[in-house]
């Protein structure tokens, strides 16, 4: 005789409510072996503690719905809720071929997404301390950054854009350089790429390789006056390097140029280790006095 337990009686057994099984139910998660067409009682097997208690993990792990219906149907082998009117929901095997390598490929790809946030949480807890720390202050100095021979390519970034038109900047640039040495690649940005969303880039690399035909060009960076920081770490806080060095023009009454360059002097295309990024942020302003003035003894 198959052993049936009242929704009360699978509610203790299992800690969850009564109320939440019934959820579980209405969004086909888990169906009930057998409900009562008369009174609308629902009957629960034995075997369907564990696929209850992992649903529950699933969802306490914010697994969206229906990624938590693809994963019990991979491993049941049957349709989109993963349960059938048996119960039987719990198998680490279906027909369809997926079973316990679907559903670990599900969980692993969740178990990313909670990694990344976890990290962006870490950072974002990390910046609030710096920022209520009246005596955390980052390194900012005005400085004359040399002139270069780079190669660059410039676009209109549209609002909304993303990040991805720089990726597909950086491997138009790297096609154009070849094989020659290159030094760290930057880029030129309008203000408005940040306050508004989209703007004027300028996206270059260091090297004496001749442009081919094409968007890419030559181009001669002069020396130009900046408020300079260099940024340690994801890029997750970069707006507080950029508040330092905006603040820092702005208390010395430094004329803005309305640009500001970025030099990736350690970034992704040399590590996947974000902590050891370095990010030069240069504040473009207007000299305060003559260059050849400044270099005088």
């Amino acid at each position: 005789m198959v052993a049936r337990l009242t929704i009360g009686e699978f509610s203790r057994i299992t800690h969850l409510s009564v109320r939440t099984l019934r959820r579980y139910h209405e969004q086909g998660l888990l169906v009930p072996a057998d409900v009562d067409p008369a009174s609308g009682y629902r009957h629960y097997l034995p075997e369907q503690v564990r696929p209850a208690l992992t649903i529950r993990r699933l969802r306490e792990l914010d697994l969206p719905l229906a990624d938590v219906r693809r994963f019990l149907a991979a491993g049941s082998g049957q349709g989109e809720s993963g349960q059938g009117e048996s119960g039987q929901g719990e198998s680490g095997q279906g027909e369809s071929g997926q079973g316990e390598s679907g559903q670990g490929e599900i969980v692993a790809a969740h178990l990313r997404r909670l990694e990344d946030r976890l990290g962006r949480t870490q950072r974002a807890v990390q910046a609030l301390r710096e920022l209520l720390d009246p005596g955390a202050l980052r390194d900012v100095a005005l400085e004359t950054l040399p002139g270069a021979r780079v190669l660059a390519l410039s676009l209109d970034v549209p609002p909304g854009a993303g990040t991805g038109w720089y990726d597909d900047a950086m491997r138009e640039l790297d096609v154009a350089a070849g094989d020659r040495p290159v030094l760290p690649p930057g880029g030129r940005y309008a203000h408005e790429l940040f306050t508004g969303g989209g703007g004027r880039a300028t996206v270059y690399l260091p090297t004496e390789a001749e442009p081919p035909p094409g968007a890419v060009r030559a181009l001669r960076l002069p020396e130009r006056t900046a408020v300079v920081a260099v940024h340690r770490g994801p890029h997750d806080d970069l707006d507080l390097t950029y508040g330092a060095v905006g603040s820092f023009a702005a208390r010395r009454g430094l004329v803005s140029q309305g640009l500001v360059e970025e030099v990736y002097l350690v970034g992704p295309r040399d590590t996947g280790q974000p902590d050891r990024w370095r990010t030069l942020v240069a504040w473009l302003v207007e000299p305060t006095e003559p260059v050849s003035a400044r270099r005088a003894p």
